[in-house]
Parts: C-alpha cells; sequence; structure tokens
C-alpha cells in the first residue's frame, strides 16, 4: 500500500505525492519560486522566459519529482548557453538546474 499526501493546491491543481517524498517536492517549490523570481527580470531575453516558464510548467505537472526535475534541466540547459543571456541570469539557471540534480528517486 501506497501512503499518498495532498500537499498543496497552485494554479487549480493539486500536488498529490508519495508519504515520505517532502524534500524533493520543497526543493522543487523553492526553484519555482527562483524561477518566478528571474521571470520579472527585465534584462532576460523573452526565449529564456518562455523555456523558464516551460520548466516550471513542467516541475507543477503532476508526476514523478524526479522524472519533473529531469524535463526541467533538459529545458533549461538548452537556453543557458544563449549567446544573450546576462551573465547573471546564466549564473541563476546555473543554480536553478544544480538544485535540481540533487533530487533523488525514492
Amino acid at each position: 500500500m501506497i501512503a499518498i499526501l495532498i500537499t498543496a493546491k497552485c494554479c487549480g491543481v493539486y500536488f498529490v505525492q508519495k508519504k515520505g517524498a517532502g524534500e524533493n517536492e520543497k526543493k522543487i517549490l523553492q526553484v519555482t519560486q527562483f524561477i518566478d523570481s528571474l521571470m520579472g527580470d527585465s534584462s532576460i531575453p523573452k526565449n529564456v522566459k518562455k523555456a523558464l516558464s516551460d520548466a516550471k510548467a513542467k516541475l507543477v505537472a503532476p508526476g514523478d519529482p524526479v522524472f519533473r526535475a529531469s524535463s526541467a534541466i533538459y529545458t533549461l540547459e538548452s537556453v543557458s548557453e544563449d549567446i544573450n543571456l546576462p551573465m547573471h541570469a546564466r549564473t541563476q539557471i546555473w543554480n536553478i538546474v544544480s538544485t535540481l540534480e540533487t533530487i533523488k528517486g525514492g
């Protein structure tokens, strides 16, 4: 028997997770908040903001946290090499990717 826990409601979506997977969800929540702050930066190009938005959508989707994190990493790594990306934003994206890489399967 798998115990599940409804943790939060965001954007009309209820998050359901396996009990004990709270640490991964905390990291994902932290990353989504960081993505929100980056999206408010006016120096970031539109294509990078689109990739940040796509990565956030993948993170808040229901499913396995490891799979969601991997999908977001794939999206963010492609834009981290953008020539028009300011250095401070590039560093923040690398920090996001580093945090996502620490999410482990249970």
